[in-house]
């Protein structure tokens, strides 16, 4: 099943965060950033209920609301899926909402207290999900971390047995915080920064960018670069050498795809020395 759209003029243009910015070049008769997720879906053989998906989760919030995220981790490609509201507690595209609208096809055993100060939340999508061979027992819930002197993040895994600490986030300006970048990126249980050139992580050709997010996780440390140009997205997943049948996609479509900005990321650790990059992953909405 192959799915294209095109840009409209009441197109918003949000990042990851959904923090929106401005185009790179005329968005007329050009991609939304969607279609590469749905190219994704067509690359890997997807289930064609993922499309129907995303019908019901724009039906259910609106368009352009949601954060999609195309992961690799060695040879799998899977799918995540992002929710924001930043009134928290005000919100109105809350975790209830959404897995109303994904109902049909999905299956939840997995709840969030609309109480909560979550600002955002985030669900693993795949094959399984929406043929209804698993149900949704976990959602990744997003608080706020007061206090930090960045913006920041904490992320909880909230299960029907309960919630686990996941990950912390702290976003940069990647202009004016570059000196912070570089001692959050040394200052890691992950890595040990007297042995590795710092700038195999906090890589040249995607630190001019608009933000950078650096995340602890529990086996690994993260960096994101948003706002990269369509041509650091083509590095970044010839660099960690992407299927070709992605890549080939966006290298064949960049003049369509160059008025958006991009986010990509990757986890990473030493190994025996070695910095060992165990999954990545680029971002648009739809």
């Amino acid at each position: 099943m192959e799915r294209r759209e095109i840009m409209t003029a009441g197109d918003p243009f949000f990042n990851y965060c959904l923090w929106e910015y401005t185009p790179e070049a005329s968005w007329e008769g050009k991609m939304r950033s969607a279609n590469l997720l749905f190219h994704s879906f067509e690359y890997a053989g997807a289930d064609g209920r993922m499309f129907d998906l995303v019908d019901r989760i724009r039906e259910g919030i609106g368009p352009s609301m949601s954060v999609w995220g195309v992961k690799r981790a060695g040879d799998r490609i899977g799918w995540e899926y992002y929710f924001y509201d930043y009134r928290r507690r005000e919100r109105q595209r809350s975790a209830t909402r959404v897995l109303r609208a994904m109902a049909p096809l999905v299956r939840s055993t997995a709840v969030l207290n609309e109480d909560h100060h979550y600002f955002m939340f985030s669900l693993d999508i795949d094959d399984a999900l929406v043929s209804g061979a698993r149900d949704l027992d976990e959602i990744h819930m997003y608080i706020g971390n007061p206090g930090s002197t960045v913006s920041s993040g904490i992320c909880y895994s909230v299960t029907p047995s309960g919630s686990r600490l996941e990950n912390f986030y702290f976003f940069f300006d990647a202009a004016r915080h570059r000196e912070d970048i570089l001692a959050k990126i040394a200052c890691s249980a992950q890595i040990d920064s007297t042995a590795l050139d710092i700038e195999r992580i906090y890589r040249p050709e995607l630190r001019d960018c608009r933000t950078v997010c650096l995340a602890n996780k529990q086996r690994s440390d993260c960096i994101y670069f948003s706002g990269i140009t369509v041509d650091q997205l083509i590095f970044f997943m010839n660099w960690l050498e992407y299927p070709q049948g992605l890549r080939s996609f966006v290298e064949e479509n960049r003049s369509r795809l160059d008025h958006l900005l991009y986010d990509v990321g990757f986890d990473y650790r030493m190994e025996g020395g070695e910095l060992v990059i165990d999954k990545s992953g680029y971002y648009g909405i739809f």
